[in-house]
């Protein structure tokens, strides 16, 4: 997978806001639900945001590997599938969370253990979107997302540089 051609760097405010604002459309929705099941570790930050705006109090994760470095996409790889309990329904009134679907194949995989679920993501992009029920914001596939738990403060290189800069 050749690095992304565009970089977009989120803030832990922005990142916040996206997540409220996902709440806020999930909460129009008239479903009252049972669980969310987070997709870790993405998913954890934006489920523990979601569950205080919508009051659910049963989290749940389900932690599948995919990205073994940032720049290549390895063999998917359950490492924790979800409980027996909130699969009994095939995952009715159940929130699945993750903050990013990006080619789809671990929304595919969560999905299919809980195809009756609803899928939430704070960004998708075009090859994972159609595996999505709800999201914030929609960036282009050559796109890389800087979650704010990746980075720290340093200069950022201005988009036009200047040469006699």
């Amino acid at each position: 997978m050749p690095l992304p051609e565009k970089a977009f760097p989120v803030s832990w405010d922005q990142f916040h806001r996206d997540a409220r604002a996902l709440a806020w459309r999930l909460s129009g929705s008239g479903t009252t639900w049972e669980a969310i099941v987070c997709i870790t570790r993405g998913g954890l930050v934006p489920a523990a945001i979601i569950a205080r705006e919508l009051g659910v109090r049963l989290i749940e994760t389900v932690c599948v590997a995919s990205y073994h470095d940032y720049t290549t996409q390895g063999e998917m790889q359950v490492l924790k599938e979800v409980s027996a309990d909130l699969l009994e329904d095939e995952g009715e009134r159940v929130l699945i969370i993750d903050d990013l679907t990006d080619t789809g194949k671990t929304a595919a995989i969560v999905r299919a253990m809980m195809p009756k679920a609803h899928f939430a993501t704070v960004y998708a992009k075009p090859k994972g979107r159609p595996l999505v029920d709800t999201f914030v914001t929609e960036v282009s596939q050559d796109t890389w997302i800087y979650f704010p738990w990746d980075m720290g403060f340093s200069y950022q290189e201005p988009i036009a540089h200047d040469e006699k800069d």
